[in-house]
């Protein structure tokens, strides 16, 4: 997918938009790390306030997936930062997408991996290890399921039952 925008994506294939297989998200999402265009399988998460759960996912190894976190779009705190990033880079992630904030920016910004948050803030989440791994979310109204291919570049980012070979 590297050479092929999500435009292009979506030109290409508007029989799969129009069935839902093929969805865009909302254009809520700034753009932050080094890798502007990243693609992977997808790895849910759902969380309010707390990261315990994205720093355990980002611990392990990421083998080219995207970690999708709905932090329910809370702009109160931070539920990543800069030392997680940097262990997703390290760890294989190919990227993380995060429907809440995120702090460190600039650390986050030095690192190869891609990431969209709704915004940055200072204030960094509570640590009580509550949240819902690999479950159906939902993000600007459109679901997501673990398993599902995202592909992210500076356009938007798509989301795909299956693997788009293009």
């Amino acid at each position: 997918m590297a050479l092929v925008t999500t435009a292009e994506v979506c030109d290409a294939n508007p029989q799969l938009i129009v069935s839902g297989e093929l969805r865009a998200l909302q254009p809520i999402f700034q753009i932050y790390g080094r890798r502007q265009v990243f693609s992977g399988p997808i790895v849910t998460l759902k969380v309010f306030e707390d990261n315990v759960l994205v720093r355990e996912f980002l611990e392990e190894k990421g083998n080219g997936r995207v970690l999708v976190v709905d932090g329910g779009g809370s702009l109160r705190c931070a539920i990543l930062g800069g030392n997680p990033v940097v262990q997703a880079q390290n760890n294989g992630w190919a990227g993380i997408v995060v429907n809440g904030c995120i702090r460190d920016v600039d650390e986050i910004n030095g690192c190869d991996i891609g990431v969209r948050a709704l915004a940055s803030h200072p204030m960094k989440a509570n640590k009580k290890g509550i949240g819902e791994k690999h479950v159906p979310i939902t993000i600007g109204g459109t679901r997501i399921c673990d398993g599902e291919w995202l592909y992210a570049d500076t356009d938007g980012i798509l989301i795909s039952r299956a693997e788009l070979s293009v």
